[in-house]
């Protein structure tokens, strides 16, 4: 019978390779209790694909070596995806690099799974062999599935639905997969080349996405406040976003058109709120929430239910439901009180 110890070797790297991505998250986007929900999610997501496997070959006779090089690359890259593409789809990842670490510890969860199934069907083999199969299994299917996670947000943000978003990264991950399964007899040259090609492929990623999220705290922080403050004194009229609510005027009552320029305002101080709580994790200041925070949620949750669906679909042009809608949900995950959508 194969050793733990064999296995735990061949996961260290894998785990401590997840560490180091979580380490390059400076603005702490996932927490600890997410990261370990992926991990199970991949490893329900190994089990969902195992018993699918199955009726594959009793049920349509199809080749065991068809399926594991082409058809099981396909399923399991979708399964493992799940999870990934409905935080995605939910504006619960805001950077590349959160979906990225979503992505890897999915991946992660569903090679624990699948490595301790092989190990305990094919018995006693060289030790060293499953070093370089767990090693190799586990960053395949991490680096697939964050590759999927990072595609499917760049593009979510520019606009893409879920699904459509989710199609180039999901064919790149078959591919890698399938390749990945072509070369299983020879691992060690499989395991080489994704150690080379991975790690680098991933941190260079994540020192793009660490680099456009300072970029766009600066930015965002002077852009809310400078909104804020012609809010404030009033001077908003003069100025494009004070003309289009001005002319919503023709197309809602009054109060609604009061409740906007007030939702306009409660969710520019919130923006300002999170960018501010991202750049004091950074610097390894936690900030503990207090009752305002809690009172703007519940306010804001108020606005958007008394201007209704039609006030918020052309309110969207001033409050795009994307990045501003992560920062509200960062929050409420943060201490504030749930229940806005």
């Amino acid at each position: 019978m194969i050793q733990p110890l064999s296995l735990a070797v061949g996961f260290l790297p894998v785990v401590l390779f997840l560490i180091a991505l979580l380490a390059l998250d400076s603005f702490q986007l996932v927490t600890r209790r997410q990261v370990l929900v992926s991990i199970g999610w991949g490893a329900l997501a190994a089990i969902v694909a195992f018993f699918a496997h199955r009726l594959l070959i009793e049920g349509t006779g199809m080749s065991p070596l068809v399926l594991r090089r082409y058809v099981a690359p396909a399923l399991e890259e979708v399964l493992k995806a799940g999870l990934v593409l409905a935080l995605v789809k939910a504006h619960r990842t805001g950077f590349l690099v959160d979906a990225g670490i979503h992505g890897f510890a999915a991946g992660t969860g569903f090679a624990l799974v699948e490595n301790a199934w092989y190990a305990h069907t094919l018995g006693d083999v060289n030790p060293w062999l499953w070093v370089l199969r767990g090693l190799g299994t586990a960053v395949m299917h991490g680096s697939a599935t964050a590759m999927v996670g990072i595609v499917a947000h760049a593009f979510a943000e520019r606009g893409r639905r879920v699904v459509i978003a989710a199609l180039p990264g999901l064919a790149a991950a078959w591919v890698v997969h399938s390749a990945y399964n072509h070369l299983m007899l020879n691992p060690l040259l499989a395991t080489a080349i994704l150690l080379v090609v991975a790690p680098l492929a991933l941190i260079a990623t994540f020192e793009l996405s660490e680099r456009a999220t300072r970029h766009w705290l600066g930015h965002g922080l002077d852009r809310d406040a400078e909104l804020l403050e012609l809010i404030h004194s009033g001077a908003i009229v003069s100025t494009p976003v004070g003309e289009y609510v001005g002319s919503l005027r023709e197309r809602f009552p009054g109060p609604v058109v009061a409740d906007m320029l007030c939702l306009l305002e409660i969710r520019l101080e919130l923006a300002m709120r999170a960018k501010g709580l991202m750049l004091a994790r950074s610097a390894g200041i936690d900030i503990p929430p207090d009752a305002s925070l809690r009172a703007n949620l519940a306010e804001l949750k108020f606005l958007e239910h008394s201007i209704g669906p039609t006030g918020r679909l052309a309110m969207m042009p001033l409050l795009p439901e994307g990045r501003e809608r992560w920062q509200i949900r960062m929050l409420e995950e943060a201490g504030g009180k749930s229940g806005t959508s």
